[in-house]
């Protein structure tokens, strides 16, 4: 039988045993690769554009030996999961639908969710929206959507580094482009806006892999037509939950004035900033990141809402 395209597990050479499966989510499953023990508390990771699972290959590890089962997905639409045909299947609510359909599936009551850029997003909203079934909240580079929507409407700065935005509400045209010269724009993209180094020509081998999925790329844009026909706005603005903001400092993307701004509206929120990182933080400064992650989930785990039992279970 011939292997299917995109980006698997056994694609990779991980350091910690983990394991590929698909995930009914409810209106689609998703693949994820998961690691770490099976009674450990759950943590989401959700990553951004134009990543997939691999994104967190870095913290598989370091997470599962902290005690966590870990969970990182291809989000809907992207490498090895469903990919429904329609903008309106790749709506800010349908995505942080899906964090509660893979909890739902594991038979998790709540679980910790850490995103990255568009993974962010999903995360802040999940708990926005979902706060029941949010142990804590980690978002790397994305603000709070409150944030960033006041941006998008007045800071000039920040319209110019989101420029790209509009181009991808072009029909057809960004799902043309972007093959070219064996996916020269977004290895651009990546590699040109991160330290130098930070991504291998493994690296991008993987992801190429991951783009090259019939379809992929095309449900991959559709997450930015869907949120601008859209234009959602959060039913509740406060995240009651422990929140981390994580963020590289020279982000070319995104202003980081916004990541202070967020914590404004986070009842327990901090912010871990590095002045070196870029938007790529995750990989640039994976031990740092990974250790202030794990911190910031055991200190979740000692909250008085989070208390063990008499036989010293903790809610999972």
């Amino acid at each position: 039988m011939a292997k299917q395209s995109g980006l698997s597990w056994d694609d990779v050479e991980l350091s910690v045993e983990a394991t590929s499966r698909r995930i009914d989510a409810g209106e689609v499953t998703l693949h994820a690769v998961e690691a770490g023990p099976e009674d450990g508390e759950l943590v989401v990771l959700l990553h951004g554009f134009p990543e997939c699972w691999y994104a967190w290959a870095d913290y598989l590890r370091p997470l599962s030996e902290a005690g966590y089962r870990v969970v990182a997905l291809d989000q809907r639409g992207y490498n090895l999961s469903d990919r429904p045909p329609g903008v309106e299947w790749y709506s800010i609510d349908e995505l942080a639908g899906d964090v509660v359909g893979v909890a739902d599936a594991l038979g998790h009551e709540t679980a910790h969710v850490v995103g990255h850029d568009w993974g962010g997003a999903v995360a802040w909203w999940t708990a926005l929206h979902h706060p029941d079934r949010v142990r804590s909240l980690t978002a790397m580079n994305l603000p709070h959507p409150t944030v960033l929507a006041r941006h998008l409407r007045r800071d000039p700065g920040q319209q110019l580094r989101s420029w790209y935005v509009l181009f991808f509400q072009l029909p057809k045209l960004p799902e043309l482009v972007a093959p070219v010269g064996d996916w020269a724009v977004l290895e651009r993209a990546m590699t040109g806006s991160a330290l130098p180094g930070t991504f291998s020509a493994a690296d991008l081998d993987r992801y190429r892999a991951a783009w090259s999925v019939p379809g992929a790329y095309g449900s991959m844009v559709d997450w930015y037509r869907a949120v601008v026909r859209e234009r959602p706005r959060p039913r509740a603005e406060t995240v009651d939950v422990p929140t981390l903001v994580v963020w590289g400092s020279k982000d070319r993307f995104l202003r980081p004035k916004m990541a202070r701004e967020s914590l404004a509206f986070c009842e327990d929120g901090h912010l871990k900033t590095f002045e070196e990182a870029t938007h790529w933080v995750h990989h640039e400064e994976p031990v740092a990141v990974a250790r202030a992650v794990v911190e910031h989930l055991d200190d979740a785990w000692r909250t008085p809402n989070n208390t063990p039992d008499e036989a010293g279970h903790r809610p999972v």
